[in-house]
This record gives structure tokens, C-alpha cells and sequence, in this order.
């Protein structure tokens, strides 16, 4: 189905829903358990938003956090400014049981859950707007949903269920479920207008409005726009853009509500990739000319290029998405006990990534000639003329394109039967999305192994030329497919209060997962026919042979749980529950219809404790994990290669807040993870990893935040600081790719002046650490001792802000 079917679908679903609203009736919206009325200084709301409601993992009716028998974390605003996220995903890093790789840039994150194997993107975390997943795929290839929502000042809290209850709602992800709920307009204005400046040369400004449309009905709007160079400065803006988001809530007088919204994010940054670095053993420096901290390879020198195909590349393209998401959330009342809610959802446009993606460690300009058969000839910087030295440092790098046609409906109804003691919910999940997908991969240059590096022009003695401007080698896989998906799943949950203390749950997802599309399969030329021009020898193209994928399935997820509650503050739960993941369009592609992946099935046993005392909150989960049926493909090595198996893993999530006295609190998260990998075979299944640990996740990881607040009469200053610990992981499968432990510490202080004022100043990574998220990914085995490539994090940075709050 096209986007303008899509549209057009939602659209007319929507406006039936509308009309229908007023004939019915029930309680309020799914998507937030309350309505914004006047706002604070430190962005919650004063009176509607209670903290300890959640929605994300229930029915859609919401449950206080403290009887919620899973684990699930949640963060209001002001918690999400002390985080100081440098991105989407960046926010998580607060949930325990959740690892975080937010070094790619604002864009293009890895986020691990669990223990659950990944090489990479958020394979196992679905990210929703409002209750409704934004695009139910949660991660396709160079795609995964944080890069299609943005943080702003319109999101009132940020919600997330791990494991547990998540495999039956929504699209039934047995992993990582994010909500990120949305301001409401109540029956008073109330508003933030914020700018910030950052020391990179960043400007920002944020604001929304909210307030009463008449009787009953409220509306919000507000968003965010901003441009950079960014922390690793490429000479040129890499980071541009904003969102918008808008929505019209209305409570019925006899108790029910409806929710429309509407989003739109254009927003683009720079795709940060491995750079040189230093290693032995756990000693990590910088490779000389090159600072781990704010280096790129970007430069005014190589945006701009003309790829072997005649494709102009414009590298301050970078990694984002141009997109609309719009939705509704409606909840009708049928009889006494017994209310129907529905969530419609349609997203469309375009996720892009272009990046400059190295090839290898640096070497000499005379070893590299060795090893491509020739002597040097001549040398060049393309522009500025000008000879280049044999013995000069040079590495390579690709300029990578990947362009996405996305789109999506997704439809969630659920029939809710309550009684005094026994609440039954059946639902009804739909969801069709769609992907054209276009990459041209390698387009690899000679440059300097230098910052902001140069490109040059080699040609061999015997008059062979190696390179045109810079390029040594075009694409070495051209990628030409589209791909359809579609889902129904059927859902049904009992509730049962046995008494005033126990409660236990249960419920089945039975759902069905067909893809179908086609592949034009890539081939390779001698682009113009002459032997000596290397760079364009072996060019991958698109193909004339299309190879059809056509793909059904279905499984069944199922749950039950107990919670008892000692008192309404002190409360233990357990549960037990089955999650399945089918495989995605990535994982259909070299499978042409035959020899399809297996569905992966996730076993998860958990328990855990829950306290909600005066001077301390503190919620502690132990799990255990059993995956099998992983099947994922990466590119290694020029090439697609898949990986197939599973994992164990037990773990224990702390978080909590200690606020033992006046202004002063303690909060912090931590995870203990025991994962290793399960008769998993990667390299084509030509490698046994089992027993190694599961790659790119810390046995240890752990952050607190220690923070004091003053009353001055009308001025209230505020301190805080994060020391954050990251333990010992391997980069790859194998583990032969160390990133050894690290610190980082930031802080930040903020004054309120008579309740509308607030001026804040935020530091990140203070001391500079060098820590490592990532090696090499497209290489199997060690990288050695010595010069290697590996992703570092952000270096330091200092963010000023002024928010008048209304």
C-alpha cells in the first residue's frame, strides 16, 4: 500500500472515530492518564501529571507505578533536563537493564536491552507517540525509531516497560516499549518559551503553549529549532533542523475524552563514525593529529562530491528524517463497566542517512601503494594542489547514501469489561508499513589521517590511476528494494483483585506477520571499460534480476504475573512471560522467499520489589532471560553477513531516589547483566561464539545523580551532579574487540527566580574521558594493539539556558 493510501486511510479513520465520539463516552485519553493545567519552572505540571501514573505496558487505562507488577521506569521533564540527553535515545540511559551508545550523533543509536544479542540500531526497542508505536518495525537497516521523535518541550514525561507486559500490547515487543506521552491543554493557559547556546556554537529554542479551546477542551502546541557544527565540528553545519507538535484534547461531561495530534520533524545530524584511536589493553589515547574527543574526518573538503554513478553527495545531509505523524486516541463508554478504546496512528516521509564511514586504520601513503600492486607516481591534494609526502598518514573512508520511503497505520482497539474486582480486556492490533529503500555503499577516498581531512589524487608509476578526486573504489553494493508488512494480532488480558493486597494477571497475543516485496539484485561492472582506472573498476550497480521476498507467519506471546502489596507503599511482584520477534524486511532480503529466518522467542522470569516511602523510592527487579531464534545481518567486510542463534542472561535493575532531608536527594539507576551467548553462529555460521558475552553490553553499569535545591524566598537555586559508570564489553560477538571501562561525570546548577525565571547551565563528560562505544563493526577478529578505529564519546560540552515558564 503507497503513503497516499495510507493517508487517506487514517485520515477518513480519524474523522469516522471524531463523529462517533459524542454518541458514546468514557474516561480519559490512553495516552496520558491526565491533562497538563498550569506549568512550573522546572517543566512538569503542577497540578494533573502524578509522576507515579504509567501508561506504557497496560491496557491503556494507566496504573500507578508502585502496583505495576513489571519493570518500568518513568521521567518527567525536569528529570529529562538534569539527564541532558544529546539525543533521543540518549535519554535511556536513566533506565536500568537499558545500554546506551548515543556516540553516533544525534541520529543513528545503539541501544541494547537485556542481554538480547544485537550487533547494533535498537532491534529490540519500539518507541511510541502517545500509546502508539511511531513505525512498528522497531529497527531496519541504517533506520531505528529514536531517529523519527525528538525530545522537546511538548513531551510531559518519557515512559518504558522492559520486558514483561510488553510483548501483548502495541506491536508486541518483548524488549524495550518507550512512550513518550505529550502535553495537554487544560482550562488555563500555560506556556514555555526557552533559547539556549551551546559551546559549540549551537543556538536552540523551544517553546509550547497550551490552554483552553472552550468548555472542556484544550489544546497545545509548541516545538523546537536549532543548528550547529556540533561537538565534533566538520567545518561546515551538520546539525539542522526542528519539530512541531500539535494536539486538541476534549473531556466529555459524561466522563470520556478524545485525543487528535499531529507532529512534524525535519531534523538532520552528522552520522559520527569510528576514528584512529590508540589501544593497548585498557590504555586508551589519541592518535596523534587526531582528538578522540571532537576529531571527524568530515571537512569542507570532502562534502561535497560527485559519486561514480554522477550521484552529487552533500555530506551536511547527514543522518535524520523528514516525516509526519499524526494520530488519534479515543475511548467510548458502552455501559456501566465497560469501555472501548482505540488508537490510530499514520507516519510518512523520508529517513536518510549519508555518512563517511572508514575503511581502516591509518597507514603510510607508500603502504598503501605496496598493497594495491603499484609505486607511486604522483601524489596530490585534489584541491589546493600541492605534493603529497610517501611517508604522509592516510586512511580511507566511504561515503555511504541510504535514502528510506517509510510509511505506516497502525490501529489499536481494546474492549475493557470492569468489575469490583476483575478487569478482562480484548484488543485488536493492526498495522501496515511500508519501506523503498535505495543505498550505495563503499565509494571509498584516500584522504589524510588527519581532522578534517583532505582528499588526494594518486596516480602509479607504470600510469595507472588509482584515483579520480579521491576516490579509489565506487560502491560496493547497490541496493534497489521495497518491502511491505503487514500484522494482525489479537489480544486478551484478565486482571483478577483477590483481595485488597494480591492481585494477579494473565493474557495471550496470538499474531500473524506477512512480508512481501522485491529485490533488484546488485551486480558489478568495469564502469568505463578501461582496466587501468582502478577507482571504478568492479563498481556494484542495480541489477535487472528481481528477486520477489514473500513471507508468513505467526506466533503466540503469552504472560502471567502477581503483585502483592504489603501497603500502599511497600510491594513485591513476580512474572513469567513469552515474547516473539519476527523477522524484518533486513532479515527477509538475501532469503528471496526461500530458507527464511526462524521467529525468535524470548523467555523472561522476573521479580522484584517496590517501595514509595517518604524519605526513599526504590524499585529492584532480578530476570532471567532464555533467547533463541536471533537472526540478524551486518555488513562485514564489503559484504552482507547474517548471524543466527541465542543467549542467556540474569540481571538486577536498581533505581531509586534517597531524599533524606530538606532540598536534598540522591537518585540513581544501576544493572547487573550476566549475558553470554547460546549455540549463536556468526560469519555465515562459520563461527561458534556460545559461552562468549553478549557484545556491547556492560557486565556492570551504573549513575547517580546527587542534587540539593534551595528556597531563597522568591529565588530557588539548584545543584546537580551524575557520575556515570560503564563497564567492560566487548565490541563484537567474538570478542576479540575490547572497550574497557570508563567514568564520565557532569553537573549543572540552575537558579528559578519568583516561580517563571529559569536560567540553567549544564556540563557533560567534564573531565574529558576518552570511553569507547564501539570498534571496528565491519571486521571480524581483533583489530591488534596499537592504531585501531573505534568510536569514542562526545567530548566536553556546556549548554546555557534561559526558560521563562508561564
Amino acid at each position: 500500500m503507497k503513503s497516499s493510501t495510507y493517508l487517506a486511510t487514517s485520515a477518513a479513520a480519524i474523522a469516522v472515530a471524531l463523529c462517533a465520539v459524542p454518541a458514546f463516552a468514557q474516561t480519559a485519553t490512553n495516552a496520558s492518564a491526565t491533562q497538563d493545567t498550569a506549568a512550573t519552572t522546572d517543566g512538569d505540571t503542577a497540578q494533573g501529571y502524578d509522576k507515579d501514573i504509567v501508561v506504557v505496558g497496560t491496557a491503556g487505562a494507566g496504573t500507578r507505578r508502585q502496583e505495576a507488577a513489571f519493570a518500568v521506569t518513568s521521567l518527567g521533564a525536569d528529570a529529562i533536563k538534569q539527564i541532558a540527553p544529546t539525543s533521543t535515545a540518549d535519554v535511556l540511559k536513566a533506565v536500568p537493564g537499558v545500554a546506551v551508545e548515543a556516540s553516533g550523533g544525534q541520529n543513528g543509536a545503539n541501544i541494547f536491552v537485556r542481554g538480547y544479542p544485537s550487533g547494533g540500531d535498537a532491534v529490540f526497542v519500539t518507541f511510541q507517540s502517545s500509546g502508539t508505536p511511531i513505525f512498528p518495525p522497531p529497527t531496519l537497516s541504517f533506520l531505528e525509531n529514536s531517529q523519527l521523535i525528538r525530545i522537546d518541550n511538548t513531551v510531559e514525561r518519557v515512559e518504558a516497560v522492559r520486558g514483561g507486559t510488553g510483548s501483548l500490547f502495541s506491536n508486541g515487543q518483548p524488549g524495550l516499549t518507550v512512550n513518550f506521552v505529550q502535553r495537554q491543554g487544560g482550562d488555563v493557559f500555560a506556556g514555555k518559551i526557552e533559547g539556549s547556546y551551546a559551546d559549540y556554537n549551537e543556538g536552540r529554542i523551544d517553546g509550547y503553549v497550551s490552554g483552553p479551546l472552550g468548555e472542556n477542551t484544550g489544546f497545545m502546541m509548541g516545538g523546537f529549532y536549532h543548528q550547529s557544527h556540533g561537538i565534533r565540528d566538520p567545518q561546515f553545519t551538520a546539525e539542522k533542523g526542528g519539530q512541531f507538535t500539535a494536539n486538541v484534547s476534549h473531556d466529555f461531561n459524561n466522563d470520556s475524552s478524545v485525543l487528535v495530534y499531529a507532529r512534524y520533524l525535519n531534523d538532520r545530524g552528522q552520522w559520527l563514525l569510528p576514528i584512529p584511536i590508540v589501544q593497548n589493553g585498557k590504555d586508551i589515547s589519541g592518535y596523534p593529529g587526531f582528538d578522540p574527543n571532537y576529531g571527524t574526518l568530515a571537512s569542507n573538503d570532502v562534502r561535497f562530491t560527485t559519486l561514480n554513478d554522477g550521484s552529487r553527495v552533500d555530506l551536511a545531509k547527514g543522518r535524520g528524517a523528514d516525516i509526519v505523524n499524526v494520530g488519534a486516541n479515543l475511548t467510548f463508554g458502552l455501559g456501566e463497566g465497560v469501555k472501548l478504546r482505540d488508537r490510530i496512528g499514520y507516519m510518512g516521509g523520508h529517513a536518510f542517512t549519508i555518512g563517511l564511514v572508514p575503511s581502516g586504520p591509518p597507514t603510510t601513503l607508500s603502504a598503501y601503494a605496496t598493497g594495491k600492486g603499484g609505486t607511486i607516481g604522483s601524489a596530490t591534494y585534489v584541491n589546493g594542489g600541492g605534493t603529497v609526502a610517501a611517508s604522509t598518514p592516510i586512511m580511507r573512508a566511504g561515503v555511504w547514501t541510504v535514502d528510506k520511503k517509510i510509511n505506516s497505520v497502525v490501529n489499536d482497539a481494546s474492549i475493557e469489561f470492569k468489575s469490583s474486582r476483575n478487569t478482562l480486556t480484548g484488543g485488536f492490533y493492526y498495522a501496515n508499513y511500508y519501506a523503498r529503500d535505495d543505498w550505495n555503499l563503499g565509494n571509498l577516498m584516500l584522504l589524510t589521517a588527519t581532522e578534517n581531512a583532505r582528499r588526494i589524487n594518486l596516480t602509479f608509476a607504470d600510469g595507472r590511476q588509482v584515483t579520480r578526486d579521491g576516490f579509489d573504489q565506487g560502491s560496493f553494493y547497490r541496493l534497489r528494494a521495497s518491502y511491505t508488512g503487514e500484522d494482525v494480532a489479537f489480544y486478551a488480558v484478565d486482571e483478577l483483585q483477590i483481595t485488597d493486597q494480591l492481585r494477579i494477571d494473565g493474557g495471550v497475543r496470538w499474531q500473524q506477520h506477512r512480508v512481501t516485496g522485491q529485490v533488484n539484485q546488485p551486480t558489478s561492472i568495469n564502469r568505463d571499460g578501461n582496466p587501468n582506472t582502478l577507482y571504478d573498476n568492479g563498481d556494484s550497480v542495480t541489477g535487472t534480476v528481481i528477486s520477489p521476498i514473500s513471507y508468513k507467519n505467526d506466533g503466540w506471546s503469552y504472560t502471567a504475573g502477581v503483585d502483592y502489596e504489603f501497603t500502599r507503599s511497600v510491594g513485591v511482584f513476580g512474572r513469567y512471560s513469552r515474547g516473539v520477534s519476527f523477522p524484518q524486511f533486513d532479515d527477509l532480503r538475501g532469503t528471496a522467499g526461500g530458507n527464511p529466518p526462524p521467529i525468535a522467542k524470548v523467555d523472561t522470569y522476573e521479580g522484584g520489589l517496590k517501595t514509595s516511602l517518604p524519605m526513599l523510592d526504590l524499585y529492584a527487579t532480578v530476570f532471567h532471560n532464555d533467547f533463541t531464534g536471533l537472526s540478524s545481518t551486518t555488513i562485514i567486510n564489503n559484504a552482507p553477513s547474517t548471524a543466527l542463534g541465542g543467549a542467556k542472561a540474569t540481571g538486577v535493575e536498581l533505581e531509586g531516589s534517597l531524599h533524606p532531608f530538606g532540598g536534598f536527594k540522591v537518585d540513581g539507576s544501576a544493572t547487573y547483566l550476566d549475558a553470554t551467548y547460546k549455540n549463536y553462529f556468526t560469519a555465515n555460521g562459520t563461527i561458534d561464539t556460545t559461552g562468549n558475552k553478549v557484545q556491547r553490553q556492560p557486565t556492570w553499569q551504573w549513575r547517580v545523580t546527587p542534587s540539593y535545591t534551595l528556597d531563597v524566598g522568591t529565588v530557588k537555586p539548584s545543584v546537580y551532579a551524575t557520575v556515570n559508570y560503564y563497564g567492560d564489553r566487548f565490541s563484537d560477538p567474538e570478542n576479540k574487540q575490547l572497550l574497557p571501562a570508563f567514568y564520565t561525570l557532569d553537573a549543572g546548577a540552575s537558579v528559578t527566580v519568583m516561580d517563571h525565571l529559569q536560567l540553567r547551565v549544564t556540563g557533560t563528560n567534564l573531565t574529558n574521558k576518552i570511553g569507547l562505544t564501539e570498534g571496528n563493526p565491519r571486521i571480524i577478529g581483533s583489530q591488534g594493539q596499537g592504531t585501531i578505529l573505534a568510536r569514542p564519546i562526545l567530548g566536553r560540552a556546556f549548554v546555557f539556558s534561559a526558560a521563562y515558564s508561564f
